[in-house]
């Protein structure tokens, strides 16, 4: 995932999967709810039923228990993208873009707890791995918008010498401030795009997605 290894012991390992789970929702809703630095490590051992130590003899440290995390959660994440790519692949590349921004404000409001976690990776500090993290996160966005953007050229939809790098960075700045838009008060700009209802989320994506199109379009270099 990044340079920053997850250190996750061979008990931990070997531990029942359902066991594993329980350990990885109760930190998932723990660093949710409080941070990395709030959160603490005897509640999820108390939400769990195991002795503190244990959770030591399973991770290194705390740092290493939010990194075994945020990797699960980013796989999550992952899973979600492949199957967006998978089931819009007959679609053009403006209707597979909306359909992501659609589907990635159902992906949050059916993972409030990752969306959390995320949020506080982007916005606090005191996290080692903080810069690795999020780069990890832009990384995956990038290549999944880098492949939609090629079989769109490929298909002769967009212009065929679009610079395919410079434009997936620029769609995934968009998505990416819509989604934490309607997700966080504050940065929706007073515009309603804050936990909207389901019509103007679809209006609000139609809106971005015909500004895109106007601009992808065109020639694709300056």
């Amino acid at each position: 995932m990044t340079r920053h290894a997850v250190a996750v012991s061979t008990t931990f390992r070997q531990l029942d999967r359902r066991k594993q789970n329980r350990i990885f929702s109760a930190a998932l809703t723990e660093f949710a709810e409080r941070g990395y630095r709030g959160a603490s490590i005897n509640a999820i051992v108390e939400k769990v039923g195991m002795a503190k130590g244990s959770i030591f003899n399973y991770f290194s440290h705390k740092e290493g228990l939010f990194l075994f995390v945020f990797q699960r959660a980013l796989e999550k994440v992952k899973e979600h993208l492949r199957r967006v790519q998978e089931t819009t692949a007959g679609d053009d590349l403006f209707t597979r873009i909306e359909k992501t921004l659609l589907d990635g404000v159902a992906f949050i409001q059916a993972n409030p707890r990752i969306f959390r976690v995320y949020l506080h990776v982007h916005y606090e500090s005191g996290l080692k791995a903080r810069r690795e993290l999020i780069k990890s996160v832009r990384r995956s966005s990038v290549r999944f918008l880098s492949d939609l953007l090629i079989t769109a050229r490929e298909r002769g939809e967009v212009p065929s010498d679009l610079d395919v790098p410079r434009a997936a960075f620029v769609i995934d700045s968009i998505l990416e401030r819509f989604l934490q838009a309607y997700g966080v008060a504050h940065l929706d700009a007073g515009l309603g795009l804050f936990r909207a209802p389901e019509d103007e989320v679809r209006a609000w994506a139609g809106v971005v997605v015909s500004l895109l199109r106007n601009g992808l379009e065109g020639t694709g270099r300056p």
